[in-house]
């Protein structure tokens, strides 16, 4: 599995696809996101969709979030609409916006 990482010091303005990959979000990106596992890091924050099998939270998300497994860290912030399998959410996560848990199929 190939995996992208988006360092601190960097910001995207477009779309970051890794087909069946993992991306790991360390600064910003402003555009949809789309891969096999994505992670935003505490220092990291995206505005637009993300889509994957799995994600996790730390940082900051606006946008959409649609995923099969969904875990938010404390320190994470969503302002999203949600649509997860499954959901994790640790004390002190952050989500507002309207959220869709699917349960397992």
């Amino acid at each position: 599995m190939a995996s992208s990482i988006v360092e601190k010091d960097l910001t995207i303005e477009g779309n970051v696809r890794s087909e069946g990959g993992s991306v790991d979000v360390k600064g910003q990106i402003v555009g949809d996101v789309s891969a096999g596992s994505i992670t935003v890091q505490l220092s990291g924050s995206v505005d637009g969709a993300l889509s994957a099998k799995k994600i996790t939270l730390e940082g900051k998300h606006n946008g959409s979030l649609s995923c099969d497994d969904l875990k938010l860290a404390s320190s994470s912030q969503v302002r999203a609409d949600v649509v997860a399998r499954t959901m994790e959410a640790e004390s002190g996560a952050s989500v507002v916006g309207k959220v869709e848990i699917t349960g397992v199929q």
